[in-house]
């Protein structure tokens, strides 16, 4: 399965290895935005993107909104530099992205304004991941009230917390990411652009991250 994380340098690559572009993920989730990333990568095999799971041991307090992207921005700062420094070509200088969720967080707008101004990108759902991962098997119609809970309701395989927490590749239908993609435009169609983020239910573009951050169309 494709790697999610390594610890190689920013330098210039020896003679006739092969660059890889690094991008840094800090997922609002501990358990369940990895082990997605982990196995689609898994399914759509080498896309020149080496991925870096950047908070993988951060406890749950790092882990709202405005936190993430503030650690994010400065990640950003540093690898962009570092890269300048180390005269890399500009297609193989680092992305750093967040993902997360509307759920009960404070200051959703404030880390949407700072993820702009740093480079930041974000891949945001609302109320919760559990809406994408819905996608991949119906369409979504009407709002959740702002409830994860009631996403997670209409997942086929909610029969028990820990089938909710941890994603398993059979909860992925293969082929499945076209649909997912089609359906979460439609549904986030449904809101005027002048909305607000955070007043958007349902809402997800976690496919432009799976596009744009982990270089994959396909799984």
């Amino acid at each position: 399965m494709a790697r999610t994380r390594g610890k190689d340098s920013l330098g210039p690559a020896s003679k006739g290895q092969r660059r890889n572009k690094i991008v840094h993920v800090f997922t609002e989730g501990r358990v369940t935005e990895p082990q997605y990333i982990e196995i689609v990568r898994g399914r759509a095999g080498a896309t020149g993107i080496e991925v870096r799971i950047a908070n993988e041991s951060a406890p749950g307090s790092q882990r709202k909104p405005i936190t993430l992207v503030e650690a994010a921005a400065r990640v950003m700062r540093e690898e962009t530099r570092a890269a300048k420094k180390a005269k890399l070509a500009q297609k193989f200088w680092p992305e750093v992205w967040c993902l997360f969720d509307r759920d009960e967080h404070q200051q959703i707008s404030d880390a949407f304004k700072l993820a702009k101004e740093a480079g930041v990108q974000i891949a945001f759902s609302h109320p919760c991941f559990e809406v994408w991962r819905l996608l991949h098997h119906k369409p979504v119609q009407g709002t959740f009230g702002g409830v994860c809970g009631e996403a997670v309701k209409q997942l086929p395989f909610a029969n028990s917390a820990e089938n909710i927490k941890s994603v398993l590749s059979d909860q992925i239908p293969k082929g499945s990411f076209a649909r997912a993609k089609k359906r979460a435009q439609e549904m986030n169609a449904q809101h005027p652009a002048h909305k607000a983020m955070d007043l958007r239910d349902p809402f997800t573009d976690v496919y432009e991250f799976v596009e744009k951050g982990l270089g994959i169309t396909t799984y």
